[in-house]
């Protein structure tokens, strides 16, 4: 998927289960249902959120319990804005205390229970405990060498404290991803070496190779690379000549490492494959005599998402992997059992898709390689996100995305009755994840809301009748406290749920968040946000890039759905996006928002803006080019041209799933449809560049140079159309940026303009006046918002760009050119008129040539704009066509708007058009005619820019406004108000023979 994460977070891309029909005492999850805001904001005292405060608060992550199950220690990273930076570190909590009851005064009286245990200036990450409870070990750069290693420290378990640390590896490639062997005598870890070194027989020659081939790299000034295999690139960086490797070190001694994967077992593979967000692809058997690791050993990486499980002991130099899983999808994430009998691991069924559902397996280990493998949960029709064995070696918990949420339940590792039996609790809420079960049945987690960034949180026990009911429910603790003054101080709105029919009547989920301070009497404009993947989803989860609540402070409503491809409703709606793209997403897209519109009464219809990324992009570029409905739109990393895109991805396996017609086992590959119909090649029937003469609605694009899911030239490719077309458009480009925007000053840029340019066609804030060239909305209130600062282009500003011709931000807009009216919605999925946008095929860089007889026009009354009458044949038949041309030209120095109804051949709507017969009468109007000067001033509307010397065309029909059944002579003359000054074009003569 675009945005996928591989193992589970619901980004990608209630309450816990229980058991086994019996009375149990197992985990249980949060209830904290949010109550919606109706009515006046009930956060009396509170602000919204900013920029900074989303910035300033501190992103907690990875909680590890020690050993005895007294500490839990996370991390905790801090943005420093003025630096640009992101620094991580370690911090403690005690669980002492915490017998799993609701504490109300919590968060006032463990406020400093925590603390932070960690203080290298480049900061650490990786906290681990061993498991004999005697040292920690982390990950942070060498001050000598500034290289990645792993460091020990020793842990005072009574007082929770650190010792001094000592460096343990001294890797020349660097080292990544501790994790200690159960017998706490040594340490796993991954590290990218260059595959024919590990053919040397022992480590200190592999390093030492390693270390001259990289020296050799950085003395050679060319950087030039030979490319003889796909995935060359992969997410935001060249893949170059190195692979990930699996390697262990001695825990006393830094020198005794052991290259675990080397090229005569996997070749030139990645072990483990790339992840994002994912399981770390490697574990330790219990007696720590063995590993499991993932690798993918196919020959293209490119087209191939079969990672396999393998398993190697360790103490034999002899030994070679074992292959355990045998799915010809993607096998990931290996745990044994503590007792050592199984080993589960996650598996998709299908080649080739990196969306199938994500199942749950146990193999079991009592026969070697030949153990046999089930399937735990096969009527769990959602995604298996991430797992983990709890002491007893009988149960396992899972994390599942359900409906908006990211719940976990719990799964029997042996049978009862022919099968295994779990529970999923559907009541929790929030995103769960890292979860970690103590030994007295209780568990550590994280968990995020939608108004709340992650946090650690103690989840108490809980019992179950024998119907697996559960009662005695207690209140989880949350430990962490480290944003808590912060947050108390903002206005975070609860999100809620609605639920609608989408395309072919399927139910689908929708959600809203109000502004801060929320007035049901008062109306509000919409940023309407589409989700990544298409194998995502929106739900109760915090997120730092694409936030609802900052989303929301500026004084908008939020509306997210999930449409058909979205995670957490079952696989079949799923696979309902493959290879459809623009299909039943896109209805369910549009009639989730005419849900929200005719049940949410305070949404603005004429003041909502689509904003999409990654998937949520090409949403946002098919929405453009397939209807007028929305006022802005923001495309964030999308797809605009399937064809090429094909071409510039990384992971081929995404195009040549998603891009095949239902029911093909072919991949799907461009040339294979070249002499198919449109209606049957996917590329060309979803490709937003092939409707985009459609286009009229105001754009923002977004792209970064170092994107390779979606190359930067899918951004380029739409401006580029966007510009030509004269479509009021802008483009920010980040040239030091991936898939995502993550650094904090690029962030900050990215949220500015995203905002200024919804608050500028939705005419909000600044814009609401219409004191900066912009119309204000009729009918729709003001937002109470804190005022903005003087409107600048501030993509341009800090990419050293030039300001692209605009209106003139300090000067009224001429009433003449002025939209009479904001424009009416149009039928849903059908192109119809927005607010202030170009028409595409009006604007011409040059006047139309005009017929004999016409005068050059100057401009009247100190109009900015002259009005030039033409025609193609002055002489016409009765009954034929007679058409006219008008021009209209700016004749100023700066960029002036021309409001008329949208289409081209429309005119009668634009001005007043005046036909007289040779003996001066005007001539009687059709009925038409009249109908159109009854609407010309409520009719909906569309805006051109016109440049200085530009011009805008249009093409009068005479026949269809006037009655011209008689032979004769006739002029013609048309004339648009200025104000109370009348601009007259030239008379036109047309001839009418029989």
């Amino acid at each position: 998927m675009m945005d996928r994460v591989f193992i589970g977070r619901r980004g990608r891309h209630g309450l816990c289960g229980m058991g086994i029909g019996v009375a149990a005492v197992i985990v249980a999850g949060f209830c904290a249902a949010a109550s919606a805001q109706i009515g006046t904001s009930s956060a009396a005292g509170k602000r919204p959120m900013t920029f900074a405060d989303l910035q300033q608060m501190k992103r907690v992550s990875d909680p590890q319990v020690s050993p005895s199950g007294k500490w839990v220690m996370f991390s905790a990273t801090e943005v420093d804005l003025e630096k640009n930076s992101k620094v991580n570190h370690l911090w403690v909590v005690p669980l002492d205390g915490h017998n799993g009851k609701a504490d109300s005064s919590s968060a006032a009286q463990k406020n400093d229970a925590e603390r932070q245990v960690t203080f290298w200036k480049e900061g650490e990450s990786d906290g681990r405990f061993s498991p004999d409870g005697k040292q920690v070990s982390f990950i942070a750069a060498d001050s000598a060498t500034g290289l990645s290693q792993i460091f020990l420290a020793s842990w005072d378990e009574t007082a929770g404290t650190l010792g001094t640390p000592k460096r343990l590896t001294t890797v020349s490639s660097e080292a990544d991803g501790a994790v200690w062997s159960p017998n706490s005598k040594r340490i796993l870890f991954a590290s990218r070496v260059y595959p024919e070194c590990s053919d040397e027989t022992s480590w200190v020659d592999e390093d030492l190779c390693d270390k001259r081939k990289d020296d050799a790299a950085a003395a050679n000034p060319v950087k030039a690379q030979v490319f003889e295999h796909l995935l060359y690139r992969h997410w935001n960086s060249y893949v170059g000549s190195k692979r990930n490797h699996v390697l262990v070190v001695s825990a006393n001694d830094g020198n005794a490492v052991r290259d675990l994967t080397p090229r005569r077992d996997v070749g030139d593979a990645e072990t483990p494959p790339f992840t994002l967000g994912g399981p770390i692809g490697y574990a330790w058997a219990p007696g720590s005599e063995e590993i499991a690791y993932v690798t993918n050993l196919d020959l293209i990486p490119a087209v191939s998402t079969n990672n396999d499980v393998f398993t190697l002991l360790l103490d034999d130099a002899g030994e070679r992997p074992r292959k355990i899983s045998t799915s010809p999808g993607s096998d990931d994430g290996p745990a044994y059992s503590p007792d050592g009998k199984y080993i589960a691991y996650r598996s998709q069924a299908r080649a080739g898709y990196e969306s199938d559902r994500f199942r749950l397996m146990l193999f079991d280990r009592s026969k070697g390689s030949k153990g046999t493998t089930k399937e735990l949960m096969p009527k769990l029709d959602t995604w298996v996100d991430e797992f983990v064995w709890m002491d007893d070696s009988k149960h396992l918990i899972f994390v599942s995305g359900q409906k908006g949420e990211e719940s976990y339940g719990m799964v029997s590792a042996y049978e009862r009755g022919g099968s295994y039996e779990f529970r999923l609790r559907f009541d929790e809420a929030g995103e769960f994840s890292d979860i970690h079960p103590l030994h007295d049945g209780r568990a550590v987690a994280t968990r995020m809301l939608v108004d709340r960034p992650s946090e650690v949180v103690l989840l108490p026990p809980q019992s179950y009748d024998k119907a697996g009911n559960p009662f005695g429910l207690q209140t989880p603790v949350v430990l962490s406290h480290v944003n808590d003054a912060l947050l108390a101080s903002l206005d975070l709105p609860a999100m809620e749920s609605f639920w609608f029919p989408g395309a072919v009547n399927a139910t689908v989920q929708g959600f809203i968040v109000r502004p801060p301070k929320f007035d049901p009497a008062r109306k509000y404009p919409l940023k309407f946000l589409i989700h990544g993947g298409p194998q995502g989803a929106w739900g109760d989860a915090w997120s730092y890039r694409w936030n609802p609540e900052l989303m929301a402070a500026s004084g908008y409503v939020v509306v997210m759905v999930n449409p058909r491809g979205s995670t957490g409703y079952g696989q079949a709606f799923i696979d309902g996006v493959n290879g459809d793209w623009g299909g039943k997403a896109y209805v369910d897209l549009m009639k989730g928002l005419d849900y929200a519109e005719g049940h949410y009464p305070f949404i603005d219809k004429t003041r909502e803006c689509a904003l999409g990324a990654s998937y949520g992009g090409f949403m946002a570029d098919w929405i453009l080019t397939h209807t007028d409905r929305f006022a802005c739109i923001v495309t964030h990393d999308g797809m605009f041209n399937p064809q090429s895109a094909y071409g510039t991805t990384e992971e081929l396996w995404f195009n040549e799933w998603e891009f095949r017609n239902p029911g093909e086992a072919t991949p799907g590959q461009p040339w294979r449809y070249f002499d198919k119909p449109v209606a049957e090649d996917p590329f060309r029937k979803w490709s937003p560049l092939l409707s985009i003469r459609n286009a009229k609605t105001p754009t923002l694009v977004i792209h970064s140079q170092r994107d390779y899911r979606l190359d930067v030239s899918e951004g380029f490719q739409l401006f580029t159309a966007l510009q030509r077309l004269n479509v009021p458009s802008k483009m920010l480009y980040f040239p030091d940026e991936g898939h995502w925007v993550l650094k904090p000053q690029n962030s900050k840029l990215w949220y500015e303009t995203v905002g200024d340019w919804c608050d500028r066609w939705t005419k909000t804030n600044q814009y609401a006046t219409g004191s900066l060239n912009a119309a204000p909305a009729v009918n729709a209130s003001p937002v109470a918002v804190a005022p903005k600062a003087p409107a600048k282009d501030t993509a341009a500003a800090r990419t050293g760009q030039s300001k692209p011709a605009e209106l003139d931000e300090t000067q009224p807009l001429p009433a003449a050119v002025a939209p009479a009216a904001p424009p009416a919605k149009g039928a849903r999925g059908k192109v119809v008129a927005p607010v202030a946008s170009a028409s595409p095929s009006s604007v011409v860089a040059a006047p139309a040539p005009a017929s004999a007889g016409t005068k050059p026009q100057t401009a009247v009354g100190g109009a900015e704009f002259t009005i030039t009458l033409s025609a193609p044949d002055n002489e016409v038949q009765v009954g034929s066509d007679a058409r006219v041309m008008i021009t209209l030209k700016n004749v100023s120095d700066h960029q002036i708007l021309f409001g008329h109804k949208p289409g081209v051949d429309s005119p009668e709507f634009s001005y007043r058009i005046e036909v007289r017969n040779a003996a001066g009468k005007v001539v009687e109007e059709t009925e038409y005619g009249r109908e159109a000067m009854l609407r010309q001033q409520s009719e909906s509307r569309t805006v051109d820019y016109v440049q200085p010397g530009g011009t805008s065309v249009q093409t009068a029909h005479i026949a269809k406004l006037v009655s011209l059944n008689r032979p004769g002579r006739y002029t013609v003359q048309v004339s648009r108000k200025v104000g109370s000054t009348v601009v007259k074009s030239n008379e036109l003569t047309l001839n009418v023979v029989p």
